[in-house]
């Protein structure tokens, strides 16, 4: 006999808890290590150095696939929400507590990359693209999942799109581990 697989609905709702006790259970390890206050900034840093720094949407996965699901919003808007918010606490990091960014070696190799323009800010323009474009890939697939656009493989520009969107997704990365290894995180972490 097999075993049900629950609806997505609920897979996202358990995933969604899941990222969230891993989150807390983080901001915990951290506050008992370095105090409340000075855990709770190096934890907020980390989360966004993965929103900023990576080029998929996995910190910002937390709130996007389960507001697609759940409430029908866009992943590219609740992505671009992310994305402010985590540049503002960096801004606001930078301008009043630098000091936080001495936390742990995840903070100390963001902040390098945050206050190097040339060639690091690279970094985060590169996760830019390949984030937005996996969001994009997301959006669509889950409108041809939902039969929002039933004609959604049968476009005439499609095989064509998609050919793009991986090539540019494949040189997005490959440009990615270059800058990430020009900072020597393995030497680092």
């Amino acid at each position: 006999m097999k075993a049900q697989t629950p609806h997505p609905k609920k897979q996202a709702i358990i995933k969604f808890i899941l990222l969230c006790v891993l989150l807390v259970t983080y901001f915990a390890y951290l506050s008992i290590e370095y105090g409340l206050m000075t855990g709770g900034v190096a934890a907020l840093l980390t989360w966004s150095f993965f929103v900023l720094c990576t080029p998929i949407a996995d910190a910002g996965f937390l709130l996007d696939f389960p507001l697609r699901l759940l409430f029908g919003i866009r992943m590219v808007l609740s992505e671009m929400a992310v994305w402010t918010i985590a540049i503002t606490v960096n801004i606001t990091s930078l301008a009043y507590f630098p000091q936080y960014y001495d936390t742990t070696p995840l903070t100390k190799v963001f902040h390098a990359i945050l206050t190097t323009p040339f060639p690091y800010w690279g970094v985060i323009l590169l996760s830019a693209t390949g984030t937005f474009l996996s969001i994009r890939f997301g959006d669509e697939l889950m409108d041809v999942l939902h039969h929002k656009d039933r004609h959604f493989f049968h476009r005439h520009g499609y095989k064509q799109e998609l050919v793009i969107m991986i090539g540019v997704f494949v040189l997005v990365i490959i440009g990615y581990y270059e800058l990430i290894a020009s900072l020597g995180i393995d030497r680092t972490i």
